[in-house]
């Protein structure tokens, strides 16, 4: 405080908005948000709206690629997690699921980083893409992006793949074992229609509510992955902000997560409806 004057002092509170009441300020916040401005980030001094904007595509890409790997793989592997209860298959994925769910994914990124990246050079330290992509063929970018993003999916999906998978194999059991399916078989269904056309719709149910909660991390990315893996990001964004007290970027970061998860919630009831057998659209 002391290196400045106080009427300096007094313009940079008024720059910012610390002069007003924190009530008053939100009110004035809230007022420009209305009107489709997020204010102007004090570390790039651009608009927070551009900036976010230019960072939405790189995480809806990791997000898209993650949320279609989860889904891909965990729904036969929890199918055949269900039907082989208790057999070796089951067991031995079960070890490979819990490890998964027990190691942190920016923990797990700083690993992937020290030793496959920097040590044994098998892939790129970060980034997005290379230096050269845009010189690259179409088939050579593919392999580009994916040389870059193994790592980050990763991280990305280690968690969710091991809540999904024991999510279906713990609901496909308790469907499996219920009265309407003992019922199906008893009338001739076979066992594979009446898992797959009986039980398995009852138990996508809880998967298309976690599906709908996931639209945040769909967008929003991860900050300590991104961060980790130097992605520019919504996460990367979110966490440099943060720390370099960028709060008009901040405010901006936790408004476009906070409608995105009001979005995931009303995604994840439409889902319900459609998987739901009860529900009937007239």
């Amino acid at each position: 405080r002391g290196a400045i004057s106080e009427e300096q002092m007094k313009s940079l509170k008024e720059y910012y908005g610390f002069d007003r009441p924190p009530f008053e300020a939100y009110l004035v916040w809230l007022g420009k948000v209305v009107r489709g401005d997020l204010g102007t980030s004090y570390r790039y001094n651009e608009p927070v709206l551009d900036i976010i904007l230019s960072r939405v595509p790189v995480s809806l890409t990791y997000g898209a690629v993650t949320l279609f790997l989860v889904y891909a793989v965990c729904i036969p592997l929890g199918i055949l997690k269900a039907i082989k209860h208790r057999t070796f298959i089951d067991n031995a994925t079960s070890a490979l699921v819990f490890i998964g769910y027990a190691i942190p994914g920016y923990a797990l990124g700083a690993l992937l980083v020290v030793y496959l990246a920097a040590r044994w050079s098998w892939f790129p330290m970060g980034g997005f893409r290379g230096d050269s992509f845009d010189d690259l063929s179409l088939w050579g970018k593919f392999l580009d992006l994916a040389h870059h993003g193994i790592l980050p999916l990763t991280c990305y999906a280690i968690g969710s793949f091991a809540f999904v998978t024991l999510l279906l194999k713990n609901q496909l059991m308790d469907n499996l074992a219920a009265d309407f399916v003992r019922t199906a078989v008893a009338k001739g269904v076979s066992f594979r229609q009446a898992v797959l056309k009986h039980a398995l719709r009852n138990s996508l149910i809880p998967l298309a509510t976690y599906f709908g909660q996931s639209v945040t991390v769909l967008v929003g990315g991860s900050f300590l992955v991104e961060f980790i893996f130097d992605i520019n990001g919504m996460g990367l964004l979110g966490y440099t902000s943060v720390v370099d007290r960028d709060y008009p970027t901040v405010m901006g970061v936790l408004l476009i997560s906070s409608l995105l998860l009001l979005l995931g919630h009303i995604l994840a009831d439409v889902l319900v409806a459609l998987v739901d057998p009860r529900i009937r659209f007239n």
